[in-house]
Formats: C-alpha cells, sequence, structure tokens
C-alpha cells in the first residue's frame, strides 16, 4: 500500500550547468500535475508531464531550476546598453531619475547568459536529466511506499478494535433476547390480557426476534474486514477500493446500531462507528 505522500530531490551537473530536481506529492481525487522548467527546457515539457505519470494519482508539483557556474556566466553588454539607453529615454521624458536603472537591469537573468535567448536543451543533456528525473520519481514511490507502511500499521490497529468489539456482541444477544420477551409479557400484562395462545405467543415474539436479528450483518461485517485486510496486504494502489470498503462497513455497524436494541451493543457500535471514522479521515492519503 501507498501513500500519496512523497517527496525527493536529485542534483546532477552538466557541464557547467548544476540542475536541480524536486518532486512534492499530497492528496488529490485524480493525477494534478503542476510542472515548473527552466526556459531551456519548455520544449521537452511534455516528456516530463509523461513521465511523472507514473505516479498514478495525487497533486504532483516538480520543479526543475539549474544554476550557471560563475566562470561560465558573461553580462550581455550590447543588450544591457540597449535597454538602458531604451528606459533612459521613457524616464527623462517624464522628469524622472535614471540612477536607480543600472540596478534594476542587473536583476534580469537573461543578461548574465550571453544573449537574450538561450538555447534549447541538446538531446545528450536532456537524456541525463530524463535519467535523473526518473531517479526523482523512483524515490518518491519509496517515500510513498514508507508513508504507505505507517498508514497501513495504523489501519490494522483500528480494524483490530473494530473486529474486537464486533466479536462482543454474540455474548450480549442472549441477554437481548431474554429483554425483549420480558418487554412484550410486561407490555400484555399491563394491556390485562388474560388469556395468550402460547403457540401464537411463541410465534409473535419469533417474527419480531427475526426482525431485531443481526446475525447476517455481523456475518458481512466480519467479510468486509478480512477484505479490507487482503486489499492492504495485496494492492499497492487500493484508496478507492479501500474508500468503497469502509463505505460498507459502516452500513452493516449502522444497521446493527438500528437493529440492537441494546444499550450495550449500542455501546459497541459507537465505538465501532469511533475507529471507522479514524479509518476514513486517513483514506483520503491512500494511493
Amino acid at each position: 500500500m501507498k501513500s500519496m505522500t512523497g517527496y525527493a530531490k536529485v542534483q546532477s551537473t552538466y557541464g557547467d550547468r548544476k540542475l536541480n530536481i524536486e518532486i512534492k506529492t499530497l492528496n488529490s481525487k485524480q493525477l494534478d500535475l503542476i510542472v515548473k522548467l527552466p526556459a531551456r527546457y519548455r520544449s521537452r515539457e511534455l516528456e516530463v508531464r509523461a513521465l511523472l505519470g507514473q505516479l498514478e494519482r495525487g497533486k504532483v508539483e516538480c520543479l526543475l531550476s539549474e544554476e550557471t557556474s560563475a566562470s561560465a556566466t558573461a553580462l550581455n553588454e550590447e543588450l544591457l546598453a540597449e535597454r538602458f539607453q531604451a528606459l533612459r529615454r521613457l524616464a527623462l521624458a517624464n522628469g524622472a531619475s535614471d540612477g536607480y536603472l543600472l540596478n534594476s537591469l542587473a536583476t534580469m537573468p537573461d543578461l548574465w547568459n550571453g544573449s537574450a535567448t538561450e538555447d534549447e536543451v541538446s538531446d545528450d543533456e536532456w537524456a541525463q536529466t530524463r535519467r535523473d528525473l526518473q531517479k526523482a520519481i523512483a524515490l518518491t514511490d519509496d517515500f510513498r511506499k514508507h508513508e504507505g507502511s505507517v498508514l497501513e500499521e495504523d489501519f490494522h490497529k483500528h480494524v483490530d478494535l473494530i473486529e474486537a468489539k464486533l466479536g462482543q456482541i454474540p455474548a450480549l444477544e442472549g441477554e437481548r433476547i431474554e429483554t425483549a420477551k420480558e418487554r412484550i409479557k410486561r407490555f400484555m400484562a399491563e394491556a390485562a390480557v388474560k388469556e395468550v395462545d402460547s403457540n401464537r405467543f411463541e410465534q409473535e415474539l419469533i417474527y419480531y426476534l427475526e426482525k431485531l436479528d443481526i446475525t447476517e450483518e455481523k456475518v458481512r461485517l466480519q467479510k468486509h474486514i478480512d477484505y479490507f485486510r487482503q486489499t492492504m496486504a495485496h494492492e499497492e494502489t487500493c484508496g478507492k477500493k479501500l474508500g468503497f470498503v469502509a463505505q460498507e462497513m459502516g452500513r452493516e455497524i449502522n444497521t446493527t446500531g438500528s437493529k440492537a436494541n441494546h444499550a450495550e451493543i449500542q455501546k459497541l457500535v459507537v465505538e465501532m462507528k469511533d475507529e471507522l471514522e479514524k479509518i476514513k479521515e486517513q483514506l483520503g492519503n491512500v494511493l
């Protein structure tokens, strides 16, 4: 089982450039890609998105950034002079000072790369970047598996508690039946019913108790618990399926509560609901 929460960072060097790849994933119903690339990599964006599709689901933020060594950085003086003159004319025409222009222009990244526009990334450089990106994706996946194992352990704890409380119900059912019988007899006594056909009374009592019978609910709930465990153990991307199973578990627990007609069983039902809610709160993080 995997979580949708993941993180990875990979750094590499190609020539005089240092490339940083950072991936962060959070929970989302669908695959939601946010990709930020240097200008040189814009033509490769579709390929980057295709690779990130391996992460299947979640909000995925991928940031590629590059740094150029100081020795390779050159000031494009011609472009600087051109922009300075254009901005200076505008400043003088509007009666403003031009003393701050050089400082402002010095912060423009394209003035320090040797030309106003950069060449696209080469095939060789992209091949290395692709390998680095694939490594970052694999590391993110490992992170997700680790987080998934933590969630799985937590789910087992809550499912075990639900199963334990379910196992306490049979011991209370005998008392529940006797209580129902006594309640009916008391009602008849209060209604001053003098003569009662014992056979008819037993038939009516059986019909009444069948309506309150929770055997099927207990059996189905146990099956859902077993299936929940099996799904966690054998499927990596099981968030949606676990959500459906949890929904069915909730339905059986609710029906048991509505039929219980017994204070102690109702208490167990409330406790099972509480454990199930704790599971549901975390299911949104499961891939």
